[in-house]
């Protein structure tokens, strides 16, 4: 199969069984996605959205983080992944929110690595889902997911990845592209045992061809 008709399949799929994907973490506001996004690096949406709640109570606006200190931020995170690191970030993220950038998240991927914590990742997330940026972030759900069905080709790095999905899928569709793969890699396509029996993208995947039908 053509990688071409592959994409084309995939879309189809997904246009029709999941015409509505969102990000599953809990936000209100860019600042509050900025701050969830930093979070869930190598840490699931539930354990981030059980968090969110009373930091954003303690930490409402950019200022707030920014006047804080990590070690307290330590303490409202510290059941997250790498809470020392972020709590860092967070906080040197907040002060940059406020010193450079006026205490609006910027829309620029760029703009937005600058800041401690934000890789392109995170930047294409914010991008894509808060100003609908035609962004495909990358994460290891997609990264994994992109290689496993055949939509990516010997792809070494998030971003040769990330190249060949903008490449393939129509601009428009990117924003959402992201959101299918990552809900359906976390939730059909699992990692270590993928659920093939109940999965719709049988006929166009490269891992269920090889792995499955000639096992």
């Amino acid at each position: 199969m053509l990688k071409k008709e592959r994409y084309e399949k995939v879309i189809e799929y997904f246009q029709k069984n999941m015409p509505v994907a969102e990000t599953e973490l809990h936000y209100s506001n860019p600042y509050q996605l900025l701050v969830a996004v930093i979070l869930s690096a190598q840490c699931t949406d539930k354990r981030v959205n059980q968090l969110t709640p009373a930091i954003f109570e303690r930490y409402p606006q950019p200022h707030d983080l920014a006047d804080s200190t990590p070690e307290e931020v330590f303490e409202y995170i510290r059941s997250c992944s790498y809470p020392n690191n972020k709590s860092k970030h967070l906080v040197g993220m907040a002060k940059m929110l406020v010193n450079d950038f006026n205490n609006v998240v910027p829309d620029d991927i760029k703009e937005l690595q600058k800041m401690p914590g934000v890789g392109r990742k995170t930047a294409n997330v914010i991008a894509s889902v808060v100003y609908e940026k035609p962004a495909m972030a990358v994460d290891t759900h997609v990264f994994r997911l992109a290689a496993r069905i055949g939509l990516s080709t010997n792809s070494k790095t998030p971003l040769e990845t990330e190249k060949q999905l903008v490449k393939y899928f129509p601009e428009e569709l990117l924003a959402v592209a992201h959101h299918w793969l990552i809900l359906h890699g976390r939730y059909v396509c699992l990692a270590r045992k993928p659920k093939c029996a109940k999965c719709g993208l049988k006929e166009c995947c490269k891992y269920y061809e090889k792995e499955v039908l000639n096992a």
